[in-house]
């Protein structure tokens, strides 16, 4: 039990399970809908899959500067309860083609491709290419969520819709403020492990200012989706999150510092665990 616990977390599989979320959500935004049950459920296992590999291999590629950070100096890479070794590396990839493998088969092959992109901008894009090169690392490496969403509307129609398009893009937005928030609240572990986080590389007041002005940017966008069809109960959802999350940063704004920076980061998982959840449900019962 204690190495499946220890899998669990290597693997980042709650983060997982929020990316697997974006891609149903891209499926109940996108019109019209000819996937059964059992295909949604495949392709969201598909999901899973594949953002754990990605997860699992941040991890093993990582663990030099998770050494240097106290909030991630316990990891197994670490503490070498995991050995980095060729068996990991394989079990990886293996995961991740069995995740392409069931987005393929059980809806096309478009849909495993922006499953694939997904797993691929947050494994090697962003932790391999730009995580300790550049401050813009999570901008790029928010594309990950995105790409999610596109996988979760191609499954429906390899024509994007305007819906999908708009709520990839908000996951696009969303990433960078959610991220930022917890590098100002852990600065100091990222200056020591040499992470240039926007908050490490600018003064806090231009930090907090950005992570304010991205979450309203997302809040903003994520209304629009009231255009593109989506009813009350997806409204309803979105305005209560958003609020939320924006009331956080303009605390953020007003008293920068460690506390506020993990409300700022607690705000921003509210806002689009209430998002998605919301999409979900207003296509169950509105529609």
């Amino acid at each position: 039990m204690q190495t499946l616990k220890l899998i669990y977390t290597t693997a980042k599989v709650r983060l997982g399970f929020l990316i697997m979320s974006c891609a149903i959500a891209g499926i109940a935004v996108s019109p019209g809908n000819g996937l059964s049950a059992w295909q949604v459920l495949v392709l969201a296992v598909g999901v899973l899959l594949s953002s754990a590999s990605a997860g699992a291999f941040n991890q093993f590629y990582e663990r030099d500067v998770d050494a240097n950070m106290a909030r991630t100096r316990d990891r197994p890479f670490v503490t070498g309860r995991f050995t980095a070794d060729s068996y990991w590396l394989g079990g990886i990839v293996l995961v991740l083609l069995i995740g392409l493998a069931a987005a393929a088969l059980a809806t096309n092959i478009l849909a495993a491709v922006y499953v694939f992109l997904g797993a691929f901008t947050y494994g090697v894009v962003y932790t391999v290419w730009l995580k300790r090169r550049t401050w813009l690392n999570i901008v790029v490496g928010g594309l990950a969520g995105s790409f999610a969403v596109m996988a979760g509307a191609a499954a429906v129609d390899s024509s994007l819709a305007p819906a999908p398009i708009i709520l990839a893009t908000v996951l696009f937005l969303w990433t960078p403020p959610h991220f930022w928030a917890l590098a100002l609240a852990c600065k100091k572990d990222y200056a020591a492990a040499a992470i240039p986080m926007l908050p490490v590389v600018v003064s806090e007041r231009t930090a907090t200012w950005t992570i304010l002005l991205h979450a309203v940017a997302v809040v903003l966008l994520s209304l629009t989706l009231v255009w593109y069809g989506m009813g009350w109960i997806y409204l309803l959802g979105a305005a209560s999150g958003g609020a939320y999350f924006i009331a956080a940063s303009i605390r953020l704004v007003n008293k920068p510092g460690v506390p506020q920076g993990w409300r700022t980061f607690a705000a921003s998982i509210v806002q689009l665990g209430l998002l998605l959840t919301a999409a979900i449900l207003d296509r169950l019962l509105l529609g």
